[in-house]
């Protein structure tokens, strides 16, 4: 396949270009490309984009939003090609805004960003209590685990402390690293109810999880 097609569905996803990204995904794949190279050439450094123009201050939320709507559209597309021909994500995040708040942009993004960046993603949605993260988690077999908290209201915070709380009672602590983030939380905070991490954007949390993910494996 021509380079300039590769190119489409990376400026496609720079530009949130929703329909655009649809169709360059569906002619890379009608090319005969693999899922791995259209991530590695496409939706990667488009997503790596994104986060500099973002990090920069020449993207906002809004241009953040369209990029990870466009970032979700291929992955629907390729997902189903990763796991028919058994490829390995880099990683596992299982992500939820707490419970009792309902607010999900932010979680959307940071969940469109890590899978874009090759993790597979858990979406638990909103409102949703420190069992439904360990029940999430058990069901991973003992496998890694990134658990990703977020939340936008500061009443809601306690809730972190309470699923990493539950994840130690429940023997998970050596098997998962918490992640927290969100408008009410600090770096200090996320340190003093015991996180492995915090990141106070998108593009932050892909960076420490990888970050992490690197430590994490080396440390084995």
């Amino acid at each position: 396949m021509s380079e300039p097609t590769r190119t489409e569905l990376y400026e496609a996803i720079v530009e949130g270009d929703v329909a655009s990204a649809a169709d360059a995904t569906q002619s890379l794949i009608d090319a005969g490309l693999s899922a791995d190279e259209i991530l590695d050439g496409s939706v990667v450094p488009a997503m790596d984009e994104v986060g500099r123009l973002f990090d920069e201050g020449e993207y906002f939320v809004p241009e953040l939003l369209m990029a990870s709507k466009a970032t979700q559209i291929a992955m629907g597309l390729l997902n189903p090609m990763m796991i028919s021909a058994g490829v390995e994500k880099i990683g596992c995040v299982v992500i939820g805004t707490v419970k009792g708040d309902m607010h999900d942009i932010g979680k959307n993004l940071v969940a469109a960003m890590l899978e874009g960046a090759g993790f597979e993603v858990i979406d638990l949605g909103v409102n949703v209590a420190p069992e439904k993260f360990v029940e999430a988690v058990k069901a991973r077999g003992g496998a890694k685990t990134f658990v990703a908290l977020s939340a936008l209201l500061t009443t809601t915070t306690p809730q972190m402390k309470a699923t990493i709380e539950l994840l130690e009672k429940e023997g998970l602590a050596e098997t998962t690293k918490t992640l927290v983030g969100g408008a009410p939380v600090t770096a200090e905070f996320a340190a003093s109810i015991g996180a492995d991490g915090y990141s106070d954007g998108a593009n932050a949390c892909v960076a420490l999880a990888k970050r992490l993910l690197a430590e994490w494996n080396d440390a084995v």
